[in-house]
């Protein structure tokens, strides 16, 4: 991984010296520390990353060891916002891995000058596509890719109150990109009850239909069966 490499080999001959000259605290994130090269700002960097990389005043680096920097730079800061991403609500794999790569995209973006005050469009460029496997790997890793989990969580929250059918239980596990044996294996353990959803599903609902027969439909639609709503409605209405 990026940010676990090693040391640097000191005893490389440099091609093209150059020297760490200040390492400061970020200002927006307390985890991470910029670091300037030559008396200019070059990259930030994790507070381990600086460890890793046994970074400190007055190193020499050769650009090959800049390149490697930075590239490490760009993964500490897409690591943390796929863990933020991954932490704000349970999400699936493919949910992770979809949002990771819409963050390699470059869009344009409107920015404030400071100066002039002045909003300006600029093109913000997305992260370079090859990081994705390896924060995915640091994501599970750390445990954060758990589809059996998701779906469990997914099938427990699920409309409680309002209710849902199996089906459209099935239909939104696949979309989300749960493998069928793991959406088998969770429907399974769980204690939900077909015609229990349905009835959630009739008492809210039925005041909205006149017609019973669009009813029946509507329920259809949402993956019930057929018998088992004609059941529930003649039951409700006796």
């Amino acid at each position: 991984m990026l940010d676990t490499i090693t040391i640097f080999d000191d005893d490389a001959p440099k091609k093209h010296s150059h020297r760490v000259t200040d390492i400061k605290e970020a200002i927006r994130d307390k985890n991470r520390v910029n670091i300037f090269v030559d008396d200019k700002f070059y990259c930030s960097l994790d507070i381990s990353q600086v460890v890793d990389f046994a970074i400190k005043i007055g190193r020499e680096l050769s650009d090959e060891e800049l390149i490697e920097l930075k590239r490490a730079s760009d993964f500490g800061k897409f690591y943390a916002r796929a863990l933020e991403y991954t932490l704000m609500r349970p999400h699936s794999v493919k949910e992770i891995r979809d949002y990771l790569k819409r963050k390699t995209l470059s869009k344009k973006v409107r920015v404030k000058n400071r100066k002039t005050g002045e909003y300006q469009t600029k093109v913000r460029e997305g992260y370079d596509p090859s990081l994705v496997p390896l924060v995915l790997e640091r994501l599970d890793e750390r445990g954060y890719l758990d589809d059996h989990r998701f779906a469990e969580i997914w099938v427990e929250n699920r409309n409680v109150k309002k209710g849902v059918s199996l089906k459209k239980l099935r239909n939104e596990l696949i979309k989300k990109g749960i493998s069928q044996q793991i959406i088998e294996e969770v429907l399974a353990d769980n204690s939900r009850d077909e015609r229990e959803e349905l009835r959630k599903v009739i008492a809210r609902k039925a005041n909205r239909y006149e017609d019973q027969q669009k009813l029946i439909q509507y329920l259809v639609r949402q993956g019930f069966n057929y018998s088992d709503v004609l059941e529930e409605l003649e039951s409700s209405s006796a």
